[in-house]
């Protein structure tokens, strides 16, 4: 994954407006996969993965004047603002239910009807339910490693943490997740 070089993030910080577009351009395909792996391709609410990413690019933006490198990688930094914007999709959506269209079609809708939509919901909240019983570190972990596609060297980079430690926690977290999903899939066989 190509991040930005710390030069060049001084000078975007510093106002180069080269530099600004290069640190932009380095870290929009991140923030796309980390939306990506947060919200799916369609997202929530009808926001996009690549909408969010496009208000994580914004943030960014406004935000780089505040940035001072003190110990904590840009990514770090980028990664929180993403962090952020996804939650804000996520409740913004489940304030509004509604979907509108602008005209009422002459054909028949060729997505998937409510059936399939209940089933992905279904498996996508006792996914939910699984992760939710790990400790917030190792669900991180598990997004940015699996999800996203991030390297263990770039989330240890992202979480203040070794590429060793990284792996570490990822085989701990995998390990708890199989004993959960164990114990859920034994409950339900009762």
């Amino acid at each position: 994954m190509d991040t930005p070089h710390p030069d060049l993030v001084r000078r975007a910080v510093a106002g180069d407006p080269a530099a600004v577009a290069g640190v932009l351009t380095q870290i929009r395909p991140i923030v796309v996969r980390y939306s990506l792996a947060r919200l799916g391709h369609v997202g929530v609410g009808g926001a996009t993965a690549e909408d969010v990413a496009q208000e994580v690019c914004v943030a960014v933006l406004r935000a780089l004047p505040r940035f001072t490198d003190q110990g904590r990688p840009f990514l770090a930094f980028v990664y929180g603002i993403a962090a952020r914007k996804v939650a804000d999709a996520c409740r913004t959506a489940s304030r509004d239910r509604t979907d509108s269209v602008a005209d009422v079609p002459d054909t028949a809708d060729p997505t998937p009807g409510p059936e399939p939509l209940a089933l992905a919901a279904d498996l996508g909240a006792r996914l939910n339910e699984l992760l939710a019983q790990l400790p917030a570190i190792h669900r991180e972990i598990l997004v940015l490693r699996l999800a996203v596609g991030m390297t263990a060297d770039e989330v240890g980079t992202v979480l203040g943490m070794t590429g060793g430690a990284v792996r570490l926690v990822q085989h701990r977290a995998l390990t708890r997740l199989r004993a959960v999903a164990g114990d859920t899939l034994a409950a339900v066989i009762r």
